[in-house]
């Protein structure tokens, strides 16, 4: 039997496109330097000029030169780096940013492109500005619109007009914060306008686009879902497993299953589709044993999967994940060597030359580095031990799949979430197994539900499978002693522990000296990386968090850490001291009541509450204003002496631009938390 080979230049474009991607995000993200588009369009196509003279040099020698590979690796690299770079605002002419101004509103036109989840005071949507002052333009904006019955009636294609000023997506104000506005640039979305219902001046159904056609499809099916006799929880559910809607899960039910570690089949992903796949393949086995019957059967699978991604709304990591099993599909129907790596980096390549984006995107990141891991380890594991029965081999498949998936993806979960489910294993031997029926039986459900003939019997049943799965789900999230949380877990570890990974997974594959060192280096790089991380938060920082109607200071001593506040009630759980305890590195945490008076590293520091009484006896370096105190500062100013004042978000905003007009006019630096950001002192 000829062994599948391994095509090492798809992996090697694949490497090279991903570092001059990796590379421009880097230099838009730290460096504040433009290179005209022009500029790197023309050294793509120099590059490529000596690209072709270089395969002409090599059709005319006896022997090639390695030049011709070194330059396809920069072309890719070059096309890595421009394709990113050439999508940012700056380099695109019909960008709306370029037609409006910070200063006077515009008209914009909107249509609606994605609706996103809402929260307590606004529905949100990801929304195209198609132009701007009656001019034509291009990209995409966030738009707030305040709760309303018109605004819960909004769907994708529908086109508003409205007269806002697009404004930078805030940058979030305390440290350690989840970045909202990085987490938006990464899907190409730069500003946000916050609307209310009767702010719109025109509103109509615009064209319908496909995507536009997947969305109202799939408002169609679950309009029909809520129709039937499901339960609430198991709705929602049946949403997010077979439509991918997860919009309707509760926040306890949804916080459970990311307890449990069973939070990737809420999220229709590579998971679904590879389940579907299998399926597929099953079913239309038979195809194969007729002339051409694999190269049909391939095309039916094909076709079905981008008919489950248009019913699942065609969300990127749908689309991913589909356009991944496409290529195998289509690798499977042909009649030569092939192998799956190569039909995986086939697909990430292509994908990542369309949207180069995506590659900073969680799911993209983990659903490709859980395939990889699989296609690496799980043969090698499954080996271990030989089962003999049919159950003994689906239970042992399941394990070994569970168990390369979370070698591959663990660091990488661990620097997103900071949490490891010790119960992983129960709750995906429990899962996976009936996973393909739940998925199978759900799509049934909605295609019957439909055509309002799902029988009672077969929704009742459907509806009690799925509440004994969120009991079970409920239950392994109670067990805390087992849920590994708040753990440290940076970008160096995350590449330490990588490099771990892939040398122990060599040396267990091909036993010898070289990899043997290798692997010891990679455990001495990982150790170091530890021991920086802990020499990088040794250090001493005092605090002023930004929090709306609150006051909350911190005072950080190495690995512990004083919470201050007038409410001690919300000292130690507070959720501004969660991220912020975890990227720090923070073992014990302490709380206290504020004092109206404390010094700093040599600082002495003035606390000023909503009675604004302060002595004139001692003169504080910083004066800190909290809850609005009815206090003269110009004539505190005079008095005191201040060095700078600050005040934090529990003031009233008009009482804020006053104490910023009075520090402006005596020259005196002025923070205010609500529009800086924390205030740090080390």
């Amino acid at each position: 039997m000829r062994v599948p080979f391994i095509n090492t230049t798809v992996v090697l474009f694949s490497v090279f496109l991903t570092l001059g991607i990796c590379l421009s995000y880097w230099v838009h993200e730290h460096i504040a330097i433009t290179i005209s588009a022009e500029i790197q369009l023309g050294l793509l196509f120099f590059i490529a000029l000596l690209l072709l003279f270089a395969h002409w040099q090599n059709n005319a020698r006896l022997s090639p030169t390695s030049l011709f590979g070194v330059l396809v690796c920069v072309l890719f690299f070059g096309i890595g780096y421009t394709s990113y770079s050439l999508r940012f605002p700056k380099y695109i002419k019909q960008h709306y940013t370029h037609h409006t101004t910070s200063d006077s509103a515009s008209f914009l036109q909107l249509k609606i492109r994605e609706k996103l989840k809402p929260n307590t005071y606004y529905h949100n949507f990801i929304a195209k500005v198609a132009a701007v002052d009656g001019s034509e333009t291009k990209g995409d904006l966030l738009l707030h619109l305040a709760k309303d019955s018109l605004a819960q009636h909004l769907f994708v294609d529908e086109i508003l007009f409205v007269q806002k000023i697009p404004k930078a997506i805030r940058q979030p104000l305390n440290p350690h914060q989840f970045n909202y506005a990085r987490y938006m640039k990464n899907n190409g979305v730069y500003t946000e306008i916050t609307s209310k219902p009767r702010d719109i001046l025109f509103q109509r159904k615009g064209k319908t686009t496909l995507v536009g056609f997947s969305a109202s499809l799939r408002n169609f099916f679950i309009s029909k879902l809520k129709k039937s006799s499901l339960e609430k929880d198991q709705l929602s559910i049946v949403q997010a497993l077979v439509l991918g809607q997860r919009r309707d899960i509760s926040k306890e039910l949804y916080n459970a299953y990311a307890a449990a570690g069973a939070i990737h089949i809420l999220a229709v992903s590579g998971l679904h589709v590879g389940i579907l796949y299998f399926i597929f393949m099953w079913l239309f086995r038979p195809l194969s044993y007729f002339k051409h019957g694999n190269t049909i059967r391939s095309v039916i699978i094909v076709v079905l999967l981008w008919a489950f991604a248009m019913l699942a709304g065609l969300s990127p990591s749908v689309v991913r994940a589909v356009t991944m099993f496409s290529f195998f599909t289509l690798a499977s129907s042909l009649n030569r060597p092939t192998n799956s790596f190569n039909t995986l980096f086939l697909s990430y390549l292509l994908l990542l030359l369309l949207v180069p984006h995506w590659l900073f995107q969680v799911g993209f990141q983990l659903s490709y580095l859980a395939v990889f891991f699989i296609l690496w380890l799980q043969p090698k594991l499954y080996n271990l031990y030989t089962p003999k029965f049919y159950i003994d081999k689906m239970l042992w498949g399941i394990t070994t799949v569970t168990i390369a998936a979370q070698v591959g993806i663990v660091p990488l979960s661990l620097y997103y979430f900071h949490q490891f489910p010790g119960l992983f294993f129960i709750t995906n031997l429990v899962i996976l197994p009936v996973l393909g029926l739940l998925l199978a039986g759900g799509l049934l459900l909605v295609i019957m539900a439909a055509f309002n003939v799902a029988p009672d019997v077969y929704v009742e049943g459907y509806n009690f499978v799925l509440k004994l799965l969120n009991e079970f789900i409920v239950w392994v999230a109670t067990q805390d002693s087992f849920l590994f949380a708040d753990i440290p877990f940076s970008e160096v570890k995350v590449l330490a522990s990588y490099l771990v990974i892939v040398s122990l997974g060599l040396l267990w594959k091909n036993y010898n000296a070289k990899t043997f060192l290798f692997c010891l280096s990679t455990i001495t790089i990982f150790c170091g990386s530890v021991l920086w991380d802990k020499k990088r938060n040794n250090y001493h920082e005092l605090v002023v968090f930004n929090q709306n109607r609150k006051t909350l200071v911190a005072v950080k001593e190495t690995t512990e850490i004083t919470i201050m506040s007038p409410d001690t009630t919300i000292q130690k759980s507070h959720y501004l001291l969660k991220g912020y305890n975890t990227q720090a590195g923070i073992k014990n945490v302490h709380g206290s009541r504020l004092p109206t008076f404390f010094t700093y590293k040599n600082q002495q520091i003035l606390v000023l509450d909503s009675l604004g009484v302060y002595s004139t006896v001692t003169k504080p370096d910083i004066v800190l204003l909290t809850s609005s105190p009815r206090v003269n500062l110009d004539r505190l100013i005079d008095s005191l002496s201040p060095r700078m004042i600050v005040a934090d978000g529990s003031n009233y905003r008009s009482y804020v631009e006053r104490w910023r007009r009075s520090c402006s006019i005596k020259k005196l630096p002025f923070h205010h938390t609500g529009t800086k950001g924390a205030f740090t002192l080390k």
